[in-house]
């Protein structure tokens, strides 16, 4: 398994983020996934796998429930800039992120280690927000 993460830093927000966010109307998962990394990265993902889903209601601004999926890319083309609109990018040692070494969000310690484990089954999460935090957790391994 890869020894690096890309992430970024967030204008609005001092915790790091992962690549990728939202689907456009009628775009694949995986289509998706490949146009926001070519957006936010400037890489083409050539090889990815699906690591989990995670189903968190509550999460959105206005109490609205998501659903996201989660990919490790294992492997992809080109050159990442140092920033993007977004905030600048770096990459970072799975190791430190792991370890609590860099500011992530709340929820994103519980699932995390699940990405980024030996276990080839896909995982299942469901962590529900309250007032803008995690309120609970429960997994399954598929």
């Amino acid at each position: 398994m890869s020894t690096s993460l890309a992430s970024f830093f967030g204008f609005d927000s001092s915790a790091r983020q992962t690549l990728g966010r939202k689907l456009e109307r009628g775009e694949s998962i995986t289509a998706g996934l490949r146009r926001e990394i070519m957006e936010e990265a400037g890489i083409i993902a050539t090889r990815m796998t699906l690591r989990g889903t995670l189903n968190w209601p509550g999460f959105g601004q206005n109490g609205e429930d998501w659903l996201g999926f989660i990919f490790l890319i294992e492997a992809f083309e080109g050159n990442p800039p140092a920033a993007n609109a977004e905030g600048t990018l770096s990459w970072q040692p799975i190791d430190r992120l792991l370890r609590g070494d860099l500011p992530i969000w709340e929820g994103d310690k519980l699932f995390l280690p699940l990405v980024f484990d030996h276990d080839p089954r896909a995982f299942h999460g469901v962590m529900p927000y309250r007032d803008g935090r995690p309120a609970g957790w429960e997994v399954e391994r598929l």
